[in-house]
């Protein structure tokens, strides 16, 4: 399954140009860092929703430039801090800042980013843009906390799970899809609706994300890593609500307190498969898919949206 590169490759190319120089800085250290992401940088699947977004409803300008970077910088922000609270050595195959540079200068970043991204926004009067993806921050923060607080108590509700990654995951690639529409149409209507398409697929990623803790392969991250650190994924929720008492009372008893035992990890792995919590977080995660092209069937016939398909199918299909 192949990204539709080729539909922005215009706009990526200049995007990467803006987006160097809107984290660029003139202290040397932190230059070097900066460039030191930069050059590792991931997929930018969230600048590629913006551009799609744009694209599907009219012209990129500067301002979808803007939002793309903006989108960009608080994401990075968010995964330099992200590897200070989880302890992670490791980002994308390479150390990560938080390995090289350790606390303090990593939480330093991820504020620098943050504060380079809202003046960004601030400095060109793109006030609507900024309210998008600043509301995307708090739910961020709002979901990491409320899942940091169920993992202490494995409260083993669906409902939470669903709360949690629309907040942490959903809502920026649900903001990147509402900036990239408001950037060239300055519609509300046209950047709810994208927005909402925007949140469908972010849930669908997550979900796609959290299949990859079952995997055999090599998908870029430990397997039973989610077990490890007591978060609640569809998969496991799903089991122990459906298992017996006793089987219930010894997979939670795992996770809670046996969850960096090898053995035990494999053993909820195993059960988690055979009591369908794969299967049936698969066919939730094609239900998501759905409700999003459904949104995007809404719009009319065009390369940029046969493209934007294609991507969302990318979020499911992916192997890593």
């Amino acid at each position: 399954m192949q990204l539709p590169v080729h539909l922005i490759e215009e706009e990526l190319r200049i995007f990467e140009k803006k987006f160097k120089e809107a984290a660029s800085s003139n202290v040397s250290m932190l230059d070097r860092i900066m460039r030191y992401i930069v050059k590792r940088k991931g997929k930018q699947l969230r600048p590629m929703f913006v551009f799609l977004s744009a694209r599907l409803c009219g012209d990129v300008n500067e301002s979808t430039y803007r939002a793309a970077s903006l989108v960009e910088l608080l994401h990075t922000a968010t995964l330099v801090h992200d590897d200070v609270v989880d302890d992670s050595l490791e980002r994308r195959g390479f150390f990560s800042v938080y390995a090289l540079w350790k606390n303090k200068i990593s939480v330093l970043v991820g504020d620098y980013l943050l504060a380079k991204g809202l003046l960004l926004s601030l400095d060109n009067n793109d006030f609507r843009i900024l309210q998008i993806l600043s509301n995307a921050v708090r739910q961020m923060s709002e979901g990491e906390l409320l899942q940091l607080e169920k993992s202490r108590s494995l409260n083993l509700d669906e409902a939470v799970y669903f709360e949690i990654i629309r907040n942490k995951t959903a809502s920026l690639l649900s903001a990147a899809c509402g900036a990239g529409a408001w950037s060239v149409t300055a519609d509300e209507d046209i950047t709810r609706r994208l927005t909402a398409f925007g949140e469908k697929v972010g849930i669908a990623f997550q979900m796609k994300d959290d299949l990859f803790d079952y995997a055999s392969d090599n998908v870029g991250k430990p397997t039973g890593n989610d077990i490890k650190e007591k978060k609640l994924t569809l998969p496991l929720i799903y089991t122990l609500n459906t298992v017996d008492k006793a089987e219930r009372r010894k997979l939670i008893n795992i996770v809670k307190n046996e969850n960096k035992d090898r053995k035990k990890v494999r053993y909820v792995l195993d059960a988690v498969a055979a009591g369908n919590g794969i299967t049936y977080t698969v066919e939730k995660m094609q239900a998501y898919k759905k409700e999003a092209l459904d949104i995007l069937d809404g719009f009319p016939d065009s390369e940029i949206k046969a493209g934007f398909k294609q991507l969302v199918n990318y979020v499911t299909d992916r192997k890593y």
